[in-house]
């Protein structure tokens, strides 16, 4: 079943309104999968970006799917074998670092929300233009950050982002608190130490914590 941009950029935002921090996950095990999700998710963190940089990636997704309360994506699109890989593993949305046509295009025949990647004023007009105006901003530190943001959302305030690449605990208020920023990814509330060790209470603790920046 197809998407339009215009259908998945609103599917998108929904998902970026259920809390202000997507956690960008690169897990090595697939036994860490369902207790590192169920963790996050009770820590009130439920959208879970599982990124395409492990060969057990698509497991994890799998897995992580199955948990309640959870909404998963797949990160690092890149091809379409990525994207439809990722949707027969159970991704609900994916993420992309940018964007081209032939990953848009896939996208919207296969029916999978893309949350496309943009770093400057024209990538986000080009797709705009196409009909997306929910979009990830990445790199977001390397790109200016904040002051990029906020200047980007002068000209164009119909688009908004989720800002990703370089977000931390200690400037994610700051992104938060632009108003073209829905929300922020960000990988420090899943820490490989903490994930490693399996100290799933320590990563509920790091995502409430998280849950309530912006607030």
């Amino acid at each position: 079943m197809s998407i339009t941009p215009q259908a998945a950029s609103a599917r998108n935002r929904e998902i970026c309104q259920m809390a202000p921090i997507i956690p960008v996950l690169v897990v090595h095990d697939v036994a860490h999968a369902r207790p590192l999700a169920e963790a996050l998710v009770r820590g009130g963190l439920p959208v879970l970006e599982v990124t395409l940089r492990t060969p057990v990636a698509l497991d994890v997704i799998r897995e992580m799917a199955k948990v309640e309360g959870g909404v998963v994506g797949a990160g690092t699109l890149v091809t379409p074998d990525d994207v439809t890989a990722a949707v027969a593993a159970g991704a609900q949305f994916g993420v992309s670092p940018g964007a081209t046509d032939l990953l848009l295009d896939t996208c919207e025949d296969i029916g999978l929300p893309l949350l496309a990647g943009a770093a400057s004023a024209s990538e986000a007009m080009r797709l705009l233009e196409r009909g997306y105006d929910m979009l990830k901003f990445f790199p977001a530190e390397a790109s200016g950050g904040v002051p990029t943001l906020k200047a980007v959302g002068a000209p164009l305030p119909q688009i908004s982002f989720c800002p990703t690449g370089g977000v931390s605990p200690s400037n994610a208020a700051s992104y938060l608190s632009l108003p073209n920023v829905v929300c922020a990814g960000g990988s420090w509330v899943a820490p490989s130490d903490l994930v490693n060790s399996g100290q799933w209470g320590k990563i509920e603790a790091l995502a409430r914590a998280a849950s309530q920046l912006g607030l």
